[in-house]
């Protein structure tokens, strides 16, 4: 049920911050809101939060070094939320670790919407149930050079030795692991992946895939342009 899932907001706007919280809560979340990094980084701790929505633009810890120190203690889910489509910030929040982002002015159930996407893909009771990838025939580990993916354990090593991945960039090894060599469109890996059932922006896949190119080595994900990305077989 959405009234069990905590909500973490950071955002320095009292206006904003205090019209969400409401709209959120409405809507059966329940909502810890913060005005500024730092103080955003002690409930996080204190409360442990299903999710983070981290403005980009907030005093004493910006919405990205939080979003940053987030990621080195935990997995959960972040979606950050920018001024600007076109921001660098964006870009520089999903290299941080985030995992969506939603460009302000939002509307409050493209907001809820976006936060029930990201819970199904993690599987939280909140989100629904969330869909998995199609296993391979028969199970068990795949194995790609030195890179072995445990799709039942969900697990993943490189040259024997652990590789630790965010659920999403799991989600997105997953998707391109059980179709080796095949071809898939950044769209598909939208719909698949941050289970968008609408065009989103592709930057999200691109920064991901860049990520995750840096965990399981560099020339292990192909890009083939203007078609999308496939993991050579």
């Amino acid at each position: 049920m959405a009234d069990q899932t905590h909500v973490l907001f950071v955002e320095d706007d009292d206006v904003i911050r205090e019209a969400t919280q409401l709209a959120l809560e409405r809507d059966g979340f329940v909502v810890t809101a913060m005005p500024d990094g730092l103080s955003g980084l002690e409930a996080f701790r204190a409360d442990r939060p299903d999710i983070a929505l981290l403005d980009v633009m907030v005093p004493g810890l910006d919405g990205v070094s939080l979003c940053r120190r987030i990621r080195d203690e935990s997995t959960v889910p972040v979606i950050m939320l920018s001024a600007r489509a076109d921001s660098i910030d964006v870009v520089l929040g999903l290299e941080a670790g985030a995992d969506d982002y939603v460009t302000k002015p939002f509307d409050g159930a493209v907001l809820v919407a976006r936060i029930r996407a990201v819970l199904r893909r993690f599987g939280h009771a909140g989100g629904g149930r969330a869909e998995e990838p199609a296993s391979p025939p028969n199970g068990g580990v795949l194995t790609f050079g030195d890179l072995e993916v445990d799709t039942e354990g969900m697990e993943v090593r490189r040259a024997g030795q652990p590789v630790a991945l965010t659920p999403t960039e799991m989600r997105l090894l997953l998707e391109f692991s059980t179709a080796p060599g095949t071809v898939l469109s950044r769209d598909k890996l939208l719909e698949r992946v941050w289970d968008y059932g609408w065009g989103g922006d592709t930057r999200v896949v691109d920064v991901h895939v860049q990520r995750l190119r840096q965990k399981i080595g560099q020339d292990r994900i192909e890009t083939v342009r203007g078609f999308g990305y496939k993991l050579k077989a």
